[in-house]
């Protein structure tokens, strides 16, 4: 057993590493994380010198007055100074124009992100650098910024990483077959699945990226953007080991469950487990953020759903990968269902500290990166557009560099308004899927061992459903069609499996009318990406048929399967709902958002009463539909036929969870429709820094607009499923309490005054929570909008271009802000639990109430949940509408652009900046990761 388990470790980190190095090896343009980077200049302390920049363009009308202004960027984001040693060297030497003389001037925007300033001749007008400074900064910032372990790595052959990366695999699945061909099935749609985003990523990366100055302005924000993911990431590592450290202090003194003393599993090997299931979701969901950072496109949308399609594919994996292995090997280590061993039943329970992880570090990224994109984007409207009437994204408006370069942090992770849009929205759903698997294995086994479900005959195995009968007497095939109650608790990780299937289908079937390579003007995009999601919801519904009549059949109830299956579409309506809801309320195509533009023609103070409105209105349908889908879902599951042994229906809750599979089911097309956005709108910013035409801007608007629209209905997406996602975590803490209590508790009596108490302490908490997430934001924006006025009343050349804006000093602060921000609302998430838990546990233990902390405990996550669901819905619709109302005025309706209105709803666009990109979606997170921080902590709470 000791060798198979060392075995599969390291045949896990063998893939791990393979995988890595494939990528690396296949995408060597782009740019690695700053953790990755190490500064050679600093290492060595060498430096290079040319001749410094004249401090103005030679006029307006240059054609190459944005690349001015891209020196100026890359004075505060620009390569290290190796870099450009070596580059310098290699333009002098093949007689060049690049000047030569002059020195390299370092310039720290912060202490620990370290940037240099790259100043050079005028615009170099007279030379053929003006083609050649992108690739040749790209591929000398590749070669030289790599730390010297990674390029001898990216040396290898392709093939020969290849080769090594396919017998790996094989070992893993040799290895998984020990545990269940179940998870050989998943170990290899993930692989095929990861070899599909390479091929996505590949196909996106041979598209042109639009004119030079657009790729040094992209890869300057880049630059940045990946050195604050470095410094929030760090921070939020930290803090991940620390609080590592306290959990595993706590579980070497808690009590264990009866089941777990009689398989030998102490205290010590408990606590071990939870520590490195959390470090792992910590790392995953990091990972999650990370590689959202991609490229972002011009046109047409193909492009930006395909660069999407790529992080939200490997969002998924990483999600459904995770939970496997660590399943997997736990199952070997411990010999789960060899006599004297732990039963499969129980094993659930020990992967609650991977969702407490994930929970964590998307906490944490939202709220960070919400602060900044949030701080910076106010700032700029606020001073640009309103005060001074300069176009969004203008590069004389020095907030623009700090709300542009959290565009790539956030698409991916985590960029003006796309720093919350894409990294922490694969992190919010990274999340959400690795919760509600964990929940449903635990509720799944539960229900399985209350049913006595022992196994399955041959013909109710997979192979039936061809009518096809094999013997049944190799111990391997033994283990795929004559089951135990695996199926019920592997069934989560399956369907999530073909989740990876039919996003991709539905990401390949997207294709656009094009016209010269530029979309139609007559196409809508928004069209285009529901027809995608048609067609993956089509396809959902038939693979989850599949996988309930694989998976959940049993001869005890042979219909339940059915209902199961009825149950997950009920869940993929839901999700459908959830989508169509969020676009009628945030869409100006429609009538609640008109009208709250309309309202902006009488002034600011109508649009934000009315924009108030529409955000408390738009909570009622999504409310109706989610108690329609629990209450229809926990019938069907108590209708399936399973019966505990007093003949009680037992299926109701594992209803609920198969539902909120259905829902998340389609997670990867949705994810890939939320990227979508923040695509859109960093390509705008590009275009609109690098002085583009008009009709180039005029496309980029329109796929800006719809872009808003994905990420508002994303955003209800996701909100829909944490609701689904927590309700399976609050009974899964139940069951949690009474295996390790051996009390029973189904029920939690509101009319004791301590729990009632605890209800109204988790109410409070989602409010405190908004208002510091939010307060957090405004002061950051003060501070910004001071800076951005004294810049222009010291710096009048500003408007002129006469004179270049200080942008690394708005950087700076609202760097600083989020990472110092941050801290508090989410230590407030962390804390508050706990503390609650512990004070009630021993006053119930004075008054004769052993159980009165965790009936506490669970009446806050109730209340929490229910006040979070409602806050987060008014927040994220009350956000989105704000913002396409502006958007709709800036097509030219009611005076368009710099019109009364238009002011007015730039002021409504303010308040809903917070409400959408920080608080709304922070709060998705800090609902379930309450739950999840009470699986974790059941046992202190007794």
């Amino acid at each position: 057993m000791q060798m198979n388990f060392w075995a599969f470790c390291t045949a896990a980190c063998l893939d791990y590493l393979c995988a890595a190095l494939v990528l690396l090896s296949w995408l060597p343009e782009v740019a690695l994380p700053r953790w990755a980077i190490f500064d050679l200049a600093e290492a060595e302390g060498r430096t290079s010198t040319i001749e410094a920049a004249p401090a103005q363009p030679p006029s307006y009308s240059s054609p190459s007055t944005s690349l001015w202004y891209t020196n100026c960027l890359l004075e505060k984001i620009g390569c290290p100074s190796n870099v450009m040693a070596e580059h310098s060297e290699i333009r002098q030497g093949s007689g060049s124009d690049l000047p030569q003389g002059g020195e390299f001037v370092p310039f720290p925007v912060s202490r620990r992100v370290n940037s240099y300033s790259i100043m050079m001749e005028a615009d170099m007008e007279n030379g053929r650098s003006y083609q050649d400074r992108p690739r040749t900064f790209s591929t000398l910032r590749s070669r030289s910024s790599v730390p010297l372990v990674f390029r001898m790595l990216m040396r290898i052959n392709p093939r020969a990483l290849l080769i090594l990366f396919l017998l790996v695999i094989s070992g893993v699945l040799y290895v998984g077959a020990s545990t269940s061909l179940i998870v050989v099935f998943v170990f290899c749609i993930c692989t095929v699945s990861l070899f599909f985003s390479l091929y996505l990523t590949k196909w996106v990366l041979a598209k042109d990226e639009g004119p030079p100055e657009m790729s040094e302005i992209s890869d300057a924000i880049r630059d940045g953007a990946e050195g604050f993911f470095r410094t929030q990431y760090g921070t939020i590592s930290k803090m991940a080991f620390i609080l590592a450290f306290v959990i595993l202090g706590i579980y070497l003194f808690r009590s264990t469950t009866p089941q777990q003393e009689a398989s030998g599993l102490g205290r010590a090997t408990s606590a071990y487990i939870t520590v490195a299931s959390f470090l792992l979701g910590a790392l995953c969901s990091g990972i999650a953020g990370f590689v959202g950072i991609v490229k972002s496109w011009l046109i047409p949308q193909q492009i930006a759903v395909r660069a999407g399609g790529f992080s939200a594919i490997v969002v998924v994996c990483m999600a459904v990968f995770g939970v496997a292995i660590l399943y997997s090997t736990f199952y070997v280590w411990l010999g789960v269902d060899s006599p004297g061993s732990m039963k499969v039943t129980d094993l659930p329970l020990l992967l609650v500290g991977y969702g407490f992880g994930a929970s964590f570090v998307a906490l944490f990224a939202q709220l960070g990166g919400g602060i900044y994109t949030k701080a910076a984007d106010v700032g700029a409207d606020l001073v640009g557009k309103v005060e001074q009437g300069i176009p969004e994204d203008d590069p004389r408006n020095p907030a623009v560099i700090a709300d542009l370069v959290l565009m790539f942090l956030y698409i991916a992770t985590q960029v003006g308004d796309n720093v919350g849009d894409c990294a922490a929205r694969g992190a919010d759903l990274f999340e959400s899927i690795a919760a509600e698997i964990i929940s449903a294995m635990i509720l799944g086994g539960t229900m399985a061992e209350r049913c006595k479900i022992e196994g399955k005959s041959l013909r109710s195995g997979p192979i039936c459903l061809f009518e096809i009968s094999v013997p049944c007497n190799h111990s391997v095939l033994r283990k795929f069609v004559v089951a135990d109650p695996s199926g019920f608790i592997l069934f989560p990780l399956v369907v999530h499996s073909f989740d990876l299937v039919v996003s991709s289908v539905g990401i390949l079937s997207i294709r656009g009318t094009r016209e010269s390579g530029i979309i139609s003007a007559i196409e809508d995009p928004m069209a285009i990406m529901q027809k995608g999601y048609s067609i993956t919801i089509m396809l959902a519904v038939v693979t989850f048929g599949v996988s309930t009549r694989w998976l959940l059949y049993t001869e005890q109830a042979p219909s339940a399967w059915l209902n199961f299956a009825l149950c997950g579409l009920v869940g993929i309506i839901t999700a459908y709902a959830f989508v169509w809801i969020s676009k009628y309320y945030t869409d100006y195509k429609h009538e609640p958002v008109r009208l709250l533009a309309l309202s902006s023609s009488t002034g600011h103070g109508t649009n934000i009463i009315a924009g108030v409105s529409l955000g408390l209105e738009s909570t009622a349908l999504p409310v109706l539909v989610i108690s329609v889908a629990i209450i229809a879902a926990y019938w069907l599951g108590q209708t399936s036929g399973l019966v505990d042994d007093s003949g009680n229906p037992t299926g109701g809750l594992f209803g609920t969870a198969v539902a909120t599979m259905g829902m998340l089911s389609t997670a990867g097309y949705v994810l890939t429709m939320d990227m979508f956005g923040p695509i859109a709108d960093n390509a705008g910013g590009i275009v609109e820094m690098s002085q583009q035409p008009e009709s180039v801007r005029e496309i980029t608007d329109v796929l800006d607009a719809v872009g808003n629209t994905t990420k508002a209905t994303t955003k209800g997406f996701a909100i829909g499923s944490a609701a689904l996602a927590s309700f399976l975590l609050f009974s899964a803490y139940m069951d949690e309490v009474a295996a390790f209590a051996q009390l029973p508790f189904k029920e939690v009596d509101i009319a004791i005054p301590e729990v009632f108490v605890g209800g109204l302490l988790g109410s409070m908490l989602i409010f405190l929570f908004s208002a510091w997430a939010c307060s957090a934001v405004g002061k950051t924006a003060q501070e910004v909008v001071n800076e951005v006025r004294r810049q222009f009343i010291e710096r009048p050349g500003i408007m002129d271009y006469k004179e270049k804006p200080d942008y690394g000093r708005c950087v700076a602060i609202v760097a600083s802000a989020s990472l110092r921000e941050m801290i508090r609302p989410g230590a407030l998430a962390i804390i508050s639990p706990m503390a609650v838990g512990v004070i009630f546990r021993i006053l119930g233990h004075s008054t004769g109430q052993p159980l009165l902390g965790a009936k506490v405990v669970a009446s806050m996550l109730m209340f929490a949940t229910v006040a979070g669901i409602l806050m987060a819905l008014f927040l994220n619709t009350a956000g989105g509408a704000w913002d396409n109302a502006k958007k709709y005025i800036e097509t030219g309706a009611l005076g368009g652009k710099g019109s009364e209105s238009h002011k007015a709803a730039v002021t409504g666009d303010t308040v809903g900046d917070p409400f959408k990109d920080t608080a709304g979606p922070s709060l998705h997170v800090l609902i379930k990761m309450l739950a999840t921080i009470t699986l974790v902590m059941a046992p202190i709470f007794l």
